[in-house]
């Protein structure tokens, strides 16, 4: 029997990847929440 998940970069970037963050209020509060905090990597 197959696993559920079924690993896809493709798929992973376009939902949640740095664009997908940038395009709503939301998703630029977290890059620059992980800005502020000094993370090694901001998007995906």
């Amino acid at each position: 029997m197959k696993r559920t998940y079924q690993a896809s970069k493709v798929r992973r970037a376009r939902t949640h990847g740095f664009l997908v963050r940038m395009k709503s209020r939301g998703g630029r509060a977290v890059i620059s929440a992980r800005r502020a905090k000094g993370r090694k990597r901001i998007g995906l």
